[in-house]
């Protein structure tokens, strides 16, 4: 999985690679984006992580997170409890 930045600079991914990393359907994910129901975090990191972003992803009962370097490859990724606290450092 691959994260690009547009024009403006922002991160965009495939919805079918994003759907999959859900674990949900591409439909129930772009319905559920249409409904606002999809909420996306971006962080950046810092010190040593410094180029890397932390992207989290939450669709209601269902989130990823994934950790990418300056170029937009993955390097880290797991699929997380909706209830569970985000962490403090990017790893």
């Amino acid at each position: 999985m691959r994260f690009d930045r547009d024009v403006r600079g922002e991160w965009i991914v495939d919805p079918t690679e994003l759907a999959a990393k859900l674990g949900i359907s591409l439909r129930l994910l772009k319905d559920e984006m249409h409904l606002g129901l999809v909420r996306t975090r971006v962080e950046a990191g810092h010190s040593r992580n410094e180029g890397r972003s932390r992207v989290t992803v939450q669709c209601r009962e269902t989130a990823w997170r994934g950790v990418f370097d300056a170029q937009g490859r993955l390097i880290n990724e797991c699929r997380l409890l909706t209830d569970q606290p985000p962490d403090e450092a990017i790893r």
